[in-house]
């Protein structure tokens, strides 16, 4: 189970490496069932990144992996085609989401928004996701 407070640890986390980075960005932590636990919006990320973020959580804690290597099982011809448009747009395809996992199962996710490269929304929710799998 992910707590509040081990939210927050996880947040201060991803936005230190924001920061190192150059970056403003939102992160969300959800639970197992894509629940939103926690949510900072860093001083000027942009003001669509919450959705973002909250997006790419979701998607990792309901399919147990990073929401950027679902995309290509969501090509024509692969299980999950169209998974982008399926349930109004809720799932995130793009990388910077990513599951928490204890034991082998997935406990919550991490997803951060804000970076116009989305290596560096990985790089932050992994930052996130380290401190919550401790």
């Amino acid at each position: 189970m992910i707590t509040n407070e081990m939210a927050i640890k996880a947040i201060e986390a991803s936005e230190k490496k924001a920061k190192e980075l150059g970056q403003n960005v939102t992160t969300a932590v959800v639970d197992e069932y894509g629940e939103l636990i926690a949510l900072s919006r860093m001083d000027d990320a942009l003001k669509v990144s919450p959705n973002f973020a909250s997006a790419k959580a979701l998607t990792s804690a309901s399919f147990g992996m990073p929401s950027g290597d679902l995309a290509g099982f969501a090509v024509d011809g692969k299980p999950y085609f169209g998974l982008n448009t399926a349930f109004a747009g809720k799932f995130m395809l793009i990388a910077g989401g990513i599951p928490v996992k204890n034991g082998g199962k997935v406990v919550g996710a991490v997803g951060v928004g804000g970076s116009l490269d989305v290596s560096q929304d990985a790089e932050c929710a992994k930052a996130a996701a380290q401190i919550l799998e401790k």
